[in-house]
């Protein structure tokens, strides 16, 4: 039995990576069980294990809202804000974390490529933080 076997339109999800959602549609016949609206306005696809039909996923990121403990999670502010050229530098020694638009931090590796040029480009150093020494 997956996790979303009985999953519902309406029921409240938390993502970690967009946060907040609510399962918007319901699919029978498809490899994706259901599709979730988060508050951000992103709508993405599930499976009935809770993987996203998108990036480099291999592991649930949703759950029902009820569900998840987020006390062990890292949702720090910024301590101090990163230059340009600091930040690719970290990326290149794969020692840069940045911040998921649920407020989680996670290692730069496991962001699809084209989020982090996004945030430099925008300008949005404030997103990014070197890797702390207990993550290692």
């Amino acid at each position: 039995m997956a996790y979303f076997d009985k999953v519902k339109v309406k029921d409240k999800l938390y993502g970690l990576v967009f946060g907040a959602g609510k399962v918007s549609q319901v699919f029978d016949d498809s490899h994706y069980k259901m599709m979730v609206q988060f508050k951000n306005g992103h709508e993405v696809p599930y499976t009935e294990d809770g993987i996203p039909g998108w990036g480099n996923f291999k592991k649930q990121t949703i759950f029902f809202k009820d569900d998840i403990d987020l006390t062990d999670v890292d949702f720090a502010p910024v301590n101090k804000i990163l230059s340009p050229k600091k930040i690719i530098k970290l990326r290149e020694k794969k020692k840069l974390e940045v911040r998921l638009p649920s407020g989680i931090w996670t290692n730069c590796t496991k962001c699809v490529k084209g989020y982090v040029e996004d945030m430099l480009e925008s300008e949005n150093y404030h997103l990014f933080r070197k890797a702390s020494k207990k993550d290692k």
